[in-house]
């Protein structure tokens, strides 16, 4: 299959765009132009490769190129600012990653890799354990996940666990666990969740045996303000040991089942691919995450 460059970038901007006619303004040609693009790369790999919705989306043999256009212009970064002739403002790197390690530890290696490479950094915020559709799409060159398996055309590195405990207020606790983690009390005390997809407390539930109960629930969207609302006693929850530890010391929080934390292994996927940029920053993020991270044993290897 032979793509000209032209088209490959044509797909990456239709997409980066939303539409054909924003792509057009973005590469400074006529909205025929992409369209012609289009035909010819679709009648290349025999397939469609975008589908017409609003915004534009990727079909499976899209994504794929999709793919292939940002190692492409990755690769592309790479030999201009070897060649020295690099954007002044650094090249343009995604990265997904969630929530939680984003409100403890990676935003300081993150800060690093920028000094260190020159490079931009746009950060998607995604869930781990879904974070991999985002790279097998393309939209993102690395990610943090929970999935060992590499997506194709990826590679992936375990890098520490993240230890998370069930913890909650002095107030909470005294007034829904008078007589400890019972049944009974599980069933009715609230529970704080970060969104619908959040499985921590549940997993817990399940852990202690009490997998059946359904006790009522908050939903609060963001690291922090979910750490506030469990703090203020609206509910109890999980939470990652280097965002509750000085809570817990303080007396802020309590641990409702010190020996119950639950592991969330954390696995670094990026390209597969030779990249100045790419591997400065994964070399960054897997220090920082020594640093900061518990100890992957052979279990998670």
């Amino acid at each position: 299959m032979d793509l000209p460059i032209e088209h490959l970038r044509t797909l990456a901007a239709i997409i980066d765009e939303g539409s054909l006619e924003g792509a057009a303004r973005s590469l400074h040609v006529s909205p025929s132009a992409i369209s012609q693009r289009v035909r010819s790369m679709e009648e290349r790999v025999g397939t469609v490769v975008l589908l017409r919705t609003r915004p534009v989306t990727a079909t499976a043999a899209g994504a794929t190129l999709l793919r292939a256009a940002r190692q492409v212009s990755r690769v592309i970064d790479d030999a201009a600012t070897e060649l020295g002739e690099g954007s002044a403002a650094g090249s343009l790197v995604k990265l997904v990653i969630n929530a939680d390690s984003l409100a403890t530890w990676f935003v300081p290696a993150l800060a690093k890799a920028a000094a260190a490479t020159g490079a931009r950094f746009e950060v998607l915020r995604a869930d781990e354990t879904v974070s991999t559709e985002k790279l097998r799409s393309g939209e993102v060159m690395a990610a943090l996940t929970s999935t060992a398996e590499a997506v194709p055309g990826c590679v992936s590195e375990l890098i520490g666990v993240d230890k998370y405990h069930a913890v909650a207020s002095p107030g909470f606790v005294a007034a829904h666990f008078p007589d400890g983690l019972t049944a009974a009390a599980l069933g009715r005390a609230p529970m704080v969740e970060f969104d619908r997809h959040d499985m921590f407390q549940q997993r817990f539930l399940v852990n202690l045996g009490h997998g059946t109960r359904t006790p009522p629930r908050h939903y609060v969207p963001s690291s922090a303000e979910f750490a506030t609302a469990v703090e203020l006693g609206m509910g109890w929850g999980m939470l990652p040991r280097l965002q509750c530890a000085p809570l817990l010391a303080s007396g802020a929080l309590v641990e409702l089942a010190p020996a119950e934390p639950l592991d969330l292994p954390l696995y670094w996927q990026r390209w597969n691919l030779r990249s100045p940029v790419l591997d400065e920053l994964s070399a960054i993020i897997a220090e920082e995450a020594k640093r900061a991270l518990s100890f992957a044993g052979p279990e998670y290897s």
